[in-house]
């Protein structure tokens, strides 16, 4: 059973389109418009040829979209699944998906037979697992799709999509709307395989971009030009993610997060809450997380602050720069 929750609705905002199509017209629904779903949808929206209706619970969100588009306006999830073929979803916590699914105004309640219902939130497996049942019960097609590639990813359209599903069939309609979104589409497996691997993946980028915060921090103190030491490691061994696209010391990488007072990357409470996940997905399987528990552990601790809790979460290097 689900927690119960409440979801929000937009007031009316003066100038925008509501939806009206007919429930036999295909049309493609986006719920949340958030820092990757903006511009998630905004691509997909472009390059499909289908009508495009979009949901959030924030108004300033729908108006900044529909001020940039001409999508229209559901009022909520379950108006929007009614006038839909493809639903995808984006959005921030377990909690939330739970909402705008089940709700009392939720995804589930406006369902169309045979919708494709994809989620992009990284959420618990087993959220996302009992979601997907719920969907594929009342008729749907279920879809777990995390993502991966951050801001950046969402706005060059270079994602990598994680899907989880049960039929070849349901991969198919997926991927014809996930490469609009992004380069990379693998399916890894059955209902939930999307959500295990992408904890799996932020399992191990918290952990190589504190290694690299570590090693960054250190050269500087040694006297080395970090953008010189960028460039060895990123020619050498240690090159990964963390070092070469979002490297933590400002000034390094232009278009890093680190370079833009650490703005518009993936906040450090986001990361703290996939390593929580991670967390409780090896307590179930009884597999030993050493350094994710350290990492884990060290978000949490920024988290404590709030304006590290805000930022992208290589300000760990700037949290480092402040322990002796």
């Amino acid at each position: 059973m689900f927690a119960r929750t409440v979801v929000r609705l937009p007031k009316p905002i003066q100038g925008l389109r509501v939806a009206s199509y007919s429930t036999s017209t295909e049309a493609i629904g986006f719920i949340g418009l958030g820092q990757m779903g903006f511009h998630m949808a905004k691509h997909l929206q472009a390059k499909s040829t289908l009508p495009f209706v979009v949901y959030d619970a924030d108004p300033s969100a729908i108006a900044r979209f529909t001020a940039e588009t001409n999508a229209r306006v559901a009022t909520s999830p379950s108006d929007l699944a009614s006038q839909t073929s493809v639903i995808i979803t984006a959005l921030p916590e377990s909690s939330h998906v739970q909402s705008v699914y089940a709700g009392s105004t939720g995804i589930l309640s406006g369902l169309r037979k045979n919708t494709l219902c994809i989620d992009s939130s990284t959420i618990d497996p087993s959220v996302s697992i009992d979601v997907s049942q719920r969907v594929n019960s009342a008729g749907g097609r279920a879809v777990d799709a995390p993502i991966s590639g951050g801001i950046m990813g969402a706005q060059a359209a270079t994602l990598t999509f994680m899907v989880g599903c049960e039929t070849e069939q349901d991969f198919g309609r997926t991927k014809e709307h996930l490469g609009k979104m992004g380069k990379n589409v693998v399916r890894c497996g059955g209902l939930g395989a999307g959500q295990a691997a992408k904890i799996c993946n932020n399992l191990l980028l918290a952990i190589s971009m504190i290694g690299t915060a570590e090693a960054m921090n250190l050269g500087v103190r040694l006297g080395l030009d970090p953008a010189v030491l960028a460039s060895i490691v990123n020619t050498s061994s240690g090159r990964c993610w963390a070092s070469d696209t979002a490297n933590p010391v400002p000034g390094v990488i232009k278009s890093a997060p680190s370079t833009n007072e650490y703005r518009g990357g993936f906040k450090t409470r986001l990361m703290l809450k996939d390593l929580g996940l991670a967390a409780n997905a090896a307590k179930d399987t009884k597999t030993p997380l050493m350094l994710g528990a350290l990492a884990e552990n060290i978000y949490r601790l920024m988290a404590h602050s709030p304006e590290l809790a805000e930022q992208d979460f290589s300000s760990v290097y700037k949290w480092l720069t402040t322990k002796v």
